[in-house]
């Protein structure tokens, strides 16, 4: 008696490759789709961080608006940066173009500008990006509405003729030191403003 035995005709009997199925198609979109809401997150915590990190540095100056305004209430003087006391405790003055004849020495008096150098650490430090973006808050207290927002950075002449203005404004004939420790409280309330609307972009996008 002979045994056959035979191959059920419905059985693939080659390697080709099963074709793609609706589950398949999902998959490959879910990993696309997820490697994008992967980049997203990232995208909005880097911008998340760049947020908070202008937060910080609002607070930072508003406190050297601050002590910028202590400057001029405990001293104030036109037409010169500083008021100092030399090694003979003579009182000297010193203009933007001698301002580190001051440094280490004893302020007695600052301007306007001078204040807020004196404020962030003397003259060697002027042309920090710590002074210059608070210059910016004082020219934008003297010059522009004070709901606008802050222009931070402006190009290198803009912001020369900004510190022109400051201290032309400084030195009017009709000044007073009241009125110079009042625009520095105005821009202690710009940074107050700005930094609400920061939060506020910070609340309007998710991080997550």
């Amino acid at each position: 008696m002979t045994l056959e035995f035979h191959v059920p005709h419905d059985v693939a009997t080659d390697a080709a490759p099963a074709p793609s199925t609706a589950s398949d198609t999902r998959r490959s979109r879910t990993g696309v789709r997820g490697l994008l809401d992967r980049f997203a997150v990232r995208r909005a915590a880097a911008r998340d961080r760049r947020l908070v990190a202008h937060l910080h540095e609002l607070d930072d100056l508003q406190r050297l608006l601050t002590d910028a305004r202590g400057v001029v209430e405990r001293g104030w003087i036109q037409h010169s940066w500083f008021a100092y006391l030399d090694e003979h405790g003579r009182v000297r003055k010193a203009a933007s173009a001698a301002a580190m004849d001051a440094q280490g020495r004893p302020l007695v008096a600052a301007c306007l500008v001078g204040a807020v150098v004196s404020a962030a650490g003397g003259p060697q430090v002027v042309h920090s990006p710590q002074v210059q973006r608070a210059l910016d808050l004082v020219w934008h207290a003297l010059a522009a509405d004070e709901g606008r927002s802050v222009l931070w950075c402006p190009a290198p002449d803009i912001r020369m003729a900004r510190v022109r203005d400051l201290t032309s404004w400084n030195d009017g004939t009709d000044r007073t030191a009241t009125e110079v420790a009042s625009l520095l409280l105005t821009a202690e309330r710009v940074a107050v403003h700005e930094a609400a609307r920061v939060q506020a972009r910070r609340t309007a996008v998710p991080t997550t």
